[in-house]
């Protein structure tokens, strides 16, 4: 039995140290005074709340498959359904189906949205018609989809959504790190708008219109299962300040705690932390991993969660939130209706409508800066000027991700190449969390899991 210490309690630690469970004794060492990382929940109003991420990807099975083999199966349930809604021009705007992260199938079903001027419209639709050479070597999002489809589409369908997905902007994101079904499809030199029409209508089943899945109770809930199952120790409170090789090609980790310091040593470690954090571990064992973990940018956001009270509120709104074009220029980047999109929460209070509103994209740090009073009351500006007036909320929390999300510019994927080939020359090391290949839920415990099997493969 091998001894690894796993440094970093969220979900990707978690989901090492539940691979790791029957091939070596592991040691868990959290900073925080509780794990799950950005799966949180807490309370709004006495209601329990997701703070951060609050689903798991159905269409990837990584996470579903942890979360039941944990026991939560039985609490797994589904969003209400509700087309993706955009906030624009005065409106709220639902997206025809058919689209492809904001990429319109068929641009002619928006000539009534009023997502897109006729103009935009009509430079869509022209996309299958353009010559296309394939894509060689990597680019931006808006840099491709702009070429093919025109900047409105982008601006005003592709970039909400990347927003709310990374926090993050077209002109800065990667195509193959971000876009990676798109940047497959451009590599081929062919239009997108038939490629795309083709895959939806493949062989393949479709997949279906409900694309995650909620946590009853809280997606917080899934990474406390983990931890609880994996059999690990699990220290919370307990930050790693350094990590040295010593005899025998093992590894001893110093951490701070409020009762002094902790050392420890162990056959291998794997890191599950942010790449700035990682950076500052790994900085005397390779400079090369060190320097390219330390060029990963983050966006930082803010989460204002609302608890409405329903015989006060005006009517209140239908569907499961919307999305807002950095372009339009107002301070919400997002909101989810909870209570609309989750029958759990609609159950358990159902005299109170609770909503979470999201500000914040990579380079807006002025928003960022203000008190919390000031974003709750920039969000209600904004949620009235979208839905109509709901009244002043009856409670209302702010939850602050500094450097949060990380940010896949363009050259990603290279450079996770670099940081993972001299990562590997350490014995006994492995890296996984969300600065790698996804920073979704199931891509996280993608990464955790694969970081554990190659600390028991000894590769």
């Amino acid at each position: 039995m091998r001894s690894v210490i796993v440094i970093g309690g969220g979900i990707s630690g978690l989901a090492a140290a539940w691979q790791l469970r029957e091939g070596a004794d592991v040691t868990v060492l959290e900073a925080g005074t509780r794990v799950g990382g950005k799966l949180r929940t807490g309370t709004v109003a006495g209601i329990g709340v997701d703070e951060g991420a609050d689903s798991l990807m159905a269409l990837r099975s990584e996470a579903v498959e942890l979360a039941t083999a944990v026991g939560l199966g039985p609490s797994l349930c589904d969003p209400a359904p509700s087309p993706t809604t955009i906030w624009t021009d005065g409106a709220l705007r639902p997206l025809p189906a058919g689209h492809v992260m904001g990429i319109p199938t068929h641009p002619a079903t928006l000539a009534d949205s009023g997502l897109l001027s006729p103009e935009g419209i009509a430079r869509a639709a022209e996309e299958e018609t353009l010559p296309a050479r394939p894509l060689v070597g990597d680019c931006s999002v808006a840099e491709y989809l702009s070429a093919r489809f025109g900047r409105e589409v982008v601006d005003r369908l592709v970039e909400p959504l990347l927003g709310g997905v990374y926090a993050g902007r077209a002109d800065r994101l990667s195509l193959h790190a971000a876009l990676p079904r798109i940047a497959a499809l451009a590599e081929q030199g062919a239009p997108l708008l038939p490629a795309l029409r083709r895959l939806r209508t493949a062989g393949a089943p479709r997949p279906p219109v409900v694309a995650v899945h909620g946590v009853v109770g809280g997606a917080g809930r899934f990474p406390e299962a983990v931890a609880r199952a994996c059999g690990a120790r699990v220290l919370t409170g307990t930050t790693a300040r350094s990590l040295d090789r010593i005899a025998g090609d093992r590894w001893r980790v110093r951490a701070v705690t409020d009762d002094g310091v902790l050392t420890m040593e162990a056959d291998a470690v794997v890191l599950a932390l942010p790449a700035f954090a990682a950076a500052e571990l790994l900085r005397p064992h390779s400079p090369l991993a060190e320097a390219e973990l330390a060029a990963v940018p983050y966006a930082s956001t803010a989460v204002i969660t609302m608890a409405f009270s329903r015989a006060r509120a005006n009517p209140l709104p239908e569907g499961n939130g919307f999305l807002v074009p950095p372009t339009d220029g107002h301070t919400l980047k997002a909101a989810s209706f909870l209570s609309n999109k989750w029958s759990w929460l609609r159950e358990a209070s159902p005299e109170t409508f609770v909503l979470r509103a999201s500000i914040g994209r990579v380079g807006e740090a002025e928003p960022l800066a203000r008190p919390d009073r000031h974003l709750i009351r920039a969000a209600v500006s904004d949620l009235h000027r979208a839905v109509g007036p709901m009244g002043e909320p009856l409670a209302a929390r702010v939850t602050r991700w500094d450097r949060g999300l990380p940010q896949y510019g363009v050259g990603h994927r290279e450079r996770v190449v670099r940081i993972r080939e001299a990562a590997g020359k350490l014995p006994g090391l492995a890296l996984c969390g969300a600065a790698y290949e996804g920073v979704g839920v199931a891509a996280c415990v993608a990464t955790g899991r694969a970081a554990a099997k190659r600390i028991l493969s000894g590769a």
